[in-house]
């Protein structure tokens, strides 16, 4: 008996869910018509976007001219609350998600534990950044503390739940071999399973990294510290050749941080 997998030559179209083509007909007609109403209560002001593309004209126009100096004081310092946020945050986040990311792997803990791992990580996923940041502004204020914590909370549901998920479907036959020595669950732990998840926890971190700081740009803006709230204050004053200017400063950041983790984790793949 041959034990190769076969594979089809030919194409072959999925199998319809509606068979009957009046009932099709119906769906689409349904479908086109709720696009129809959603557009319409949309309420568009053509007026209101004309003067919208002759602002957008004029920060175009700033972000072509970008100008580093005027405000760069402000900037400077909005740099590095973002840059300490993203960093100490990412970390903070990491340390954390680690042993929930732990608790929530079915195949190494009872089921309650894996219980609650599980729903530390799903309330940490439920909400975004936005609305965590703006719960937080109210509670200990304007700055950096908020944004920091902010970002510390997000980076635990991100990596906690892609890490849950690797060591669910790590090689079993390794784990079995080191429990066939007598090994105990944290020498399971260290010998079996950190190996095969060490390398992709090395490029979840640094992803979260380049998160963190796209993020905390824009947790600045209802007062959460950070490059965002520079931000937001150039463009409330018309500055938008600052604005520009701090735009320029993230996007670089951001591609310096991308080529950086893409050669480091190939050093440690």
């Amino acid at each position: 008996m041959s034990l190769e997998t076969t594979y089809p030559t030919r194409w072959r179209r999925p199998p319809r869910m509606l068979r009957d083509r009046r009932w099709r007909f119906v769906v689409q007609g349904a479908v086109l018509a709720y696009l129809v109403l959603a557009m319409g209560s949309l309420d568009i002001e053509w007026s209101r976007v004309v003067e919208g593309l002759a602002r957008g004209q004029r920060f175009v126009e700033g972000f072509l001219q970008p100008d580093f100096t005027s405000r760069w004081s402000d900037i400077r310092q909005g740099l590095i609350e973002s840059l300490t946020m993203t960093l100490t945050a990412t970390v903070v986040g990491v340390l954390i998600s680690v042993p929930i990311g732990i608790g929530g792997a079915r195949n190494l803990v009872p089921a309650p534990v894996y219980g609650i791992c599980r729903t530390i990580i799903a309330v940490s996923r439920s909400l975004q950044e936005i609305i965590i940041a703006i719960f937080l502004v109210a509670m200990f204020g304007f700055g950096p503390l908020a944004g920091f914590v902010t970002l510390s909370f997000a980076s635990i549901g991100f990596i906690a739940k892609l890490l849950a998920d690797d060591i669910e479907e790590i090689d079993p036959r390794q784990v079995e071999a080191i429990r066939a020595t007598g090994a105990g669950w944290w020498q399971v732990l260290h010998y079996a399973i950190q190996p095969q998840v060490m390398p992709r926890l090395i490029g979840l971190s640094l992803y979260r990294l380049d998160i963190n700081f796209r993020e905390s740009a824009v947790i600045g803006i209802v007062g959460a510290g950070g490059i965002g709230a520079t931000l937001n204050t150039a463009i409330d004053r018309y500055e938008y050749d600052s604005a520009g200017a701090i735009l320029l400063i993230v996007i670089v950041i951001v591609m310096l941080a991308e080529y950086g983790s893409s050669y480091l984790r190939r050093f440690l793949q």
